[in-house]
């Protein structure tokens, strides 16, 4: 699937202070786009320094037929473990985040650190798919 970009920051989870403003941010700055499309919205996260606890980056985008070369390219062929998002929860998303996170503490999520998204369904549905390990 072929992603085209609209927005991206740079940020870390635990050592940047300006982590929420910049993510508030791409998503703000991205609504505008986002009004006009006809399908999901995702949140990739990708380039990665190393795992969750590191810098990586955000990047807000769309389904594209056209061939961007600075699109984003999520393979077919990579394994992911798909997390649901309960929608109907305002703290859904980040309780999802949470989860994923202790899961890979407990040692039974083993992430790839490729690229990961959120993917907002044009239903209302929300999901996280995580890249696997192979």
């Amino acid at each position: 699937m072929r992603l085209q970009k609209i927005q991206s920051t740079r940020t870390n989870n635990f050592k940047d202070e300006q982590m929420l403003e910049k993510i508030m941010g791409v998503w703000q700055a991205s609504q505008p786009q986002i009004a006009q499309q006809q399908g999901a919205v995702y949140g990739v996260y990708h380039e990665y320094d190393n795992d969750y606890k590191g810098d990586y980056s955000l990047t807000i985008a769309v389904e594209s037929q056209q061939d961007d070369s600075d699109a984003l390219e999520i393979s077919e062929s990579a394994a992911y473990q798909v997390f649901p998002v309960d929608a109907a929860d305002e703290q859904g998303v980040i309780k999802a985040w949470k989860n994923i996170w202790k899961l890979e503490e407990e040692g039974s999520l083993h992430r790839a650190y490729t690229l990961d998204y959120e993917k907002y369904d044009t239903d209302g549905a929300k999901s996280i798919y995580i890249a696997l390990k192979s």
